[in-house]
């Protein structure tokens, strides 16, 4: 059984990460791409800039945040699928800069695949 997990950049490489995917729309601050030990960089299916300045990390914008940025990622189907068809394989692990843990993009965008995958889409 594979696993879907997300984990801020900064914190060790482990071998249950699988194939590492950056998800975020700019490269975080401070890491080298030799320390980063990404496979593969997704910038296409984070946050439109706009909409991730306006949520700024801020707990009591997240339901609204989700459903907007679930808007977003419906038309973006199709860059989501490398994260679908390696997870049939492997462990996936979508990495994010945030130093916000629980209410950062990386976390709805999990969800939003777990959806897609529960749906057989």
């Amino acid at each position: 059984m594979t696993t879907l997990k997300i984990k801020r950049i900064y914190q060790a490489v482990e071998k249950e990460d699988g194939l590492r995917i950056l998800v975020d729309g700019l490269w975080p601050r401070g890491m080298s791409k030799e320390k980063a030990h990404i496979d593969r960089w997704l910038k296409e299916i984070a946050p439109s800039p706009s909409l991730r300045k306006w949520f700024n990390h801020d707990p009591q914008k997240w339901t609204e945040f989700c459903h907007r940025y679930y808007q977003e990622l419906n038309v973006k189907k199709d860059s989501l699928q490398p994260i679908i068809h390696s997870l049939h394989v492997k462990n996936v692990t979508l990495l994010y800069g945030a130093k916000e843990e629980q209410f950062n993009h990386a976390a709805a965008l999990k969800e939003y695949i777990q959806h897609l995958i529960e749906a057989g889409v």
